[in-house]
Order: structure tokens, then C-alpha cells, then sequence
């Protein structure tokens, strides 16, 4: 069973040629559209927010870049073997936010199952089954609050083509961080001393907005000059929804503002990380006459002597 082909590019409506700058353009542009916290259409804007993540998963990283442009029309000869376990079984997942063409050619992890340890046991007669290893798609939204995810696997026999299909689900817990492993008993590969175990990765979407930083979530905040010298009180969005945020007198370029409590839950206690708001000052690339007058005028008057380069 061969996985589908991904058109990369065309998920994010680029050329080839696309620079960095120009990925990260498009996926904020389409995850802000397509995104199920704002689309009407929720179920389709749900496949759609996956499938732009998983592009910009593959093209905003060189390395991964480089190979999906390297695989071309040859992709199915260049690597990637299908996801075995220790009886040559295929294994194929739904429900994960990835595809199979994905976890076959792009998943960090690996995709192969694993020899079961504990209780199975001694000697070969009585081993447990393989454990199996997948990647887990998770929005910002459901590390906040935690779900319920339902999760396909096909077992499929090379030889034959044919396989079974199983279907359960796994709880996602609220402050699930990136690369979390969250284990789902006996739904791994079945074996004499028993089944072996599935473990499912946390993998975060990519959000337009946010990034996580552990249980930390961080955001780029872009001020006008006069904002920065000035001091300002602006709204912020944030998972929780907009908040207030004071901008101090003199703030400077790359400068970090913490708002406590705003990240992600931190395991079981209820506590939560912060919200970090990255300061990103912003210049007019071009100016009008009247502006012209009042720049030029701030340099007449203005006492500030720029810091000598060390």
C-alpha cells in the first residue's frame, strides 16, 4: 500500500522557487484563513489547517526541503521504507493530522515498530509484541485545553495487500508540550506474551500567531516607532483571547514583555507557563510629504545621539 503523493507547494499556493520569507508569508496567510477556531466550514477548515501545516512543516525546513525537491517524479524510489513491525506488517495511521506520505519520508521519529520490553517476557515463546511509534498533530488550542482524539491504525501484509483496520481513542491532556509521548496500552503489535504498546508524539501545529516554548507561549509583537519611544497600551491576542498590554516608555527592538500565566498548562498542578511578547519595531519604507516635514523636524530637535559600535 502506497502512500499518496503531497504536493507541497501547491498546498501553500507557491512556486518552487519560493524563498524562506515567501513560505512563511503563505502559511500565515492560509493558516489564518483556514484555521478552526475562525473558519465557518470547521470540519473542512480542519483537513485544510493540517494539510498547510504538514507543507510548512516540510518546506520551511531546509534540510527536509532539500529532500522533498531531491525525491521529484522519483519519490517512491528515493527512501523511505514503509513503517514495519517485527512481522513485516505495514502500518498506516488515520487520525494523527499526517499523512502517510509524511510519516514515510518526513517524520523525525522513527516510524518502525520496536521490540516490546516488561512483562512478556522469557524467551522467545513468550515475548510480547513490538511497540509502534507515530506522530501526533496538535493545535495550540487542544494542548490548552486538552481532547479527545480518535485514531485509526492499519495493519497491512505486504504480501498480500490485505489488512485490519482498528479504531479507539486517545486523550490528549490539557499542557501537552512538543515531543510529549503519550502511550496508549496494547495497541501496539500483538505477540505470544501479549500486545505490545502504541506511542503517539506530540507534534504542535504551526500557528500564525504563537509559538511554544515548552509550557511557555511566544508571540511577535510589531509597534511603530513612535509606540516604542512613546509608550503605549495596545491589545494582544493570545489563546485566551485579547488582553491589554503596556508598552513602556524607550522599549526597545528584541525586547521580551512577560505576561504570567498565559502559556500552557504545567502538568497536573494547574499552574500555567507565561506569554511572551517579543518587541518588534517597525519603520515606513516610504513617507509622505507632511510626514517628511515632521521626521525632519524630530531631527532638528532631538537630543538622541546613537550608540557608538563597539
Amino acid at each position: 500500500m502506497s502512500a499518496a503523493f503531497k504536493d507541497y507547494y501547491a498546498a501553500l499556493g507557491l512556486e518552487r522557487e519560493a524563498t524562506a520569507e515567501d513560505i512563511k508569508k503563505a502559511f500565515r496567510k492560509m493558516a489564518r484563513k483556514h484555521h478552526p477556531d475562525v473558519a465557518k466550514d470547521k470540519k473542512g477548515a480542519e483537513e485544510k489547517f493540517k494539510e498547510i501545516n504538514e507543507a510548512h512543516e516540510v518546506l520551511s525546513d531546509a534540510e527536509k526541503r532539500q529532500k522533498y525537491d531531491r525525491l521529484g517524479a522519483n519519490w517512491q524510489q528515493e527512501g523511505g521504507a514503509p513503517r514495519e513491525g517485527g512481522g513485516g506488517e505495514e502500518f498506516h495511521f488515520g487520525g494523527t493530522g499526517f499523512s502517510d506520505f509524511f510519516e514515510h519520508y518526513f517524520s523525525g521519529g522513527t516510524r518502525h515498530g520496536f521490540p516490546g520490553g516488561g512483562a512478556g517476557g522469557g524467551g522467545a515463546a513468550g515475548r510480547r509484541g513490538s511497540d509502534i511509534e507515530g506522530d501526533l498533530l496538535v493545535t495550540l488550542e487542544e494542548a490548552l485545553r486538552g481532547t479527545v482524539r480518535s485514531i485509526s491504525l492499519q495493519r497491512v501484509d505486504p504480501r498480500t495487500g490485505r489488512g485490519e483496520t482498528e479504531t479507539f481513542e486517545v486523550r490528549i491532556p490539557p499542557g501537552a508540550t512538543d515531543g510529549r509521548r503519550i502511550r496508549v496500552p496494547g495497541h501496539g503489535e500483538p505477540g505470544r506474551g501479549g500486545a505490545g504498546d502504541l506511542y503517539l508524539r506530540v507534534r504542535h501545529a504551526a500557528h500564525p500567531d504563537f509559538a511554544a516554548q515548552g509550557v511557555d507561549l511566544c508571540h511577535e509583537l510589531e509597534l511603530a516607532p513612535w509606540e516604542a519611544v512613546l509608550g503605549a497600551e495596545v491589545q494582544v491576542s493570545t489563546l485566551d483571547g485579547p488582553i491589554k498590554l503596556r508598552i513602556p516608555e524607550g522599549a526597545e527592538p528584541g525586547q521580551t514583555l512577560r505576561v504570567r500565566g498565559r502559556g500552557l498548562p504545567r502538568g497536573k498542578s494547574g499552574e500555567r507557563g507565561d506569554f511572551l511578547v517579543l518587541l518588534r519595531v517597525q519603520f515606513p519604507r516610504s513617507v509622505s510629504p507632511e510626514e517628511r516635514v515632521l521626521w525632519e523636524k524630530l531631527r532638528e530637535v532631538s537630543r538622541f545621539q546613537p550608540r557608538a559600535s563597539s
